[in-house]
């Protein structure tokens, strides 16, 4: 009986909280090896053909071989286990990650539009045949890389950060062959400028969004798709619960929603040794109608009486 009222107050858990498999680790190594070679041989064409376009598209196969680095080094961390020190392990490290990634997408992409702007006013003389050619390359590249990451697109943010950034980069090449293309049939070098400044709008929106839901996830903020307000009408639905407060629902990292909670219960249920039947019917009700696993919930199961030594002003959960 000790052992279960124990769980009553316990905010921590021992247990594993997962770790990614390895194919996407090998997924993310492969990728990143390929894209760092892309990068060599894009750094040297844009040298060579002084196109905004391929140093745009560079500049984002360098993000992409940091990005993937990072990602490859949060995938590591994140299979490390919890200790006393960190109880949740490195789960979040997916998590930064991915919004490391997500804000220099944005700082590339904004980037792109100021520059591609300026340029499309100014263009400078392009060799549309080795801008062709290195365009091409990078695509190739691009293309390997998306088809590794593919499957594992959405194992969890970090994965999903990496793909996004691979498939940006396909777009790049895209408009780094169509802007080569342009300019060999008509002339007008101002092609390479707007490409760029198509790759910038591409991006900018895509990252945006990611670096949104992994900011919300640092900030604790409810999992997208849980209704608090339907969780609290739920945990009041169960016999002998009187009142629910301090209720909070967050993500450690993907797949990992995590939720706590004071309840008020009848006094005779303490009395009765009536409690641990009611925590493990709350829990029950929770893993039975939202994503919220058993051993992720944690309620307090407190007498009405308990809300006088609670000197602390409560939100609105």
């Amino acid at each position: 009986m000790r052992e279960r009222l124990g769980r009553l107050t316990r905010m921590f858990h021992d247990h594993d909280h997962g770790s990614p498999a390895p194919s996407n680790r090998t997924r993310l190594t492969i990728a990143f090896a390929i894209t760092s070679t892309i990068l060599l041989a894009e750094v040297a064409g844009a040298i060579l053909t002084g196109s905004l376009a391929l140093i745009v598209d560079a500049g984002h196969m360098l993000t992409d071989a940091g990005g993937l680095g990072m990602a490859l080094f949060a995938a590591n961390l994140a299979e490390r286990p919890a200790t006393s020190r960190r109880t949740w392990g490195y789960a979040r490290a997916e998590v930064l990650a991915a919004t490391a990634q997500a804000a220099v997408l944005l700082g590339v992409g904004l980037f792109v539009l100021v520059e591609g702007i300026q340029r499309l006013i100014s263009p400078p003389e392009l060799e549309s045949g080795g801008l062709l050619i290195f365009g091409v390359i990078g695509l190739l590249g691009n293309i390997a890389s998306i088809l590794v990451l593919a499957s594992g697109r959405n194992a969890n943010f970090n994965l999903r950060a990496a793909f996004l950034e691979v498939v940006n980069d396909a777009l790049g090449s895209v408009g780094v062959i169509i802007a080569a293309l342009v300019i060999a049939a008509t002339g007008w070098e101002g092609a390479d400028a707007v490409a760029a400044i198509l790759i910038g709008i591409l991006i900018l929106p895509r990252a945006f969004t990611l670096l949104r839901q992994t900011i919300d996830v640092l900030l604790e903020s409810t999992p997208a798709g849980l209704d608090i307000d339907a969780v609290r009408e739920h945990i009041l639905g169960v016999e002998h619960v009187q009142e629910v407060h301090d209720l909070h629902a967050s993500q450690i990292a993907t797949g990992l929603p995590v939720l706590t909670a004071h309840v008020t219960v009848d006094a005779d249920c303490f009395r009765d040794g009536h409690t641990p039947q009611i925590l493990d019917r709350l829990q029950e009700c929770v893993a039975g109608h939202f994503p919220i696993s058993v051993e992720h919930s944690t309620f307090q199961l407190e007498p009405a009486t308990h809300r006088e030594h609670e000197h602390t002003p409560h939100a609105a959960g």
